[in-house]
């Protein structure tokens, strides 16, 4: 089933966070996001509701198997689709601007193609398993200085609030 692209951006920072820290809690989520702690109480209690993610007594947030696949899916589309703009030509800023909307949009047909591009040309791309994942982002965290952090940041946010979401 296809969720909604907030969902998927829900689902996507959950497991971000969780690769960065031990636990992650609805807090956690509302300040990386920068929403409010009522509107991820909602959106974390549907996702439960779902079966994508679990919440523990102490409200620590885990991924269930199949929020983990989908949030594994959705990040490996970000940071393809991002090497991919980035081989093109594309900024790092604006790529990772680029990919957080494309990355929702994108069908898997024309993802595949991209991930073939690629493939072909040997550029560097994470798989859709989550330790591939992890070494990127650990890599990405590594390799990015705070002021290009914080642009990306702040591009990302501004497109969030010009566009509606489906």
């Amino acid at each position: 089933m296809k969720l909604q692209e907030s969902a998927e951006n829900y689902l996507e920072n959950i497991l971000i966070l969780s690769m960065e820290q031990d636990e992650v809690r609805s807090i956690d989520l509302a300040n990386a996001m920068s929403f409010s702690k009522p509107s991820v109480s909602r959106a974390v209690h549907l996702l439960k509701d779902g079966g994508y993610l679990n919440i523990d007594p102490d409200g620590l947030l885990k991924l269930t198997p199949r929020g983990e696949a989908y949030a594994v899916r959705v990040y490996q589309r970000h940071l393809a689709l991002m090497c991919w703009l980035e081989s093109l030509g594309v900024s790092e800023a604006v790529a990772a601007c680029d990919a957080c909307r494309m990355e929702h949009v994108l069908s898997d047909e024309s993802f595949a193609a991209i991930h073939d591009d690629l493939e072909r040309r040997g550029v560097l791309h994470p798989e859709a398993d989550p330790e591939s994942l992890r070494k990127w982002h650990r890599a990405m965290i590594e390799g990015s200085d705070a002021a290009l952090k914080e642009e990306i940041k702040a591009r990302c946010e501004d497109r969030q609030r010009d566009v509606p979401d489906n």
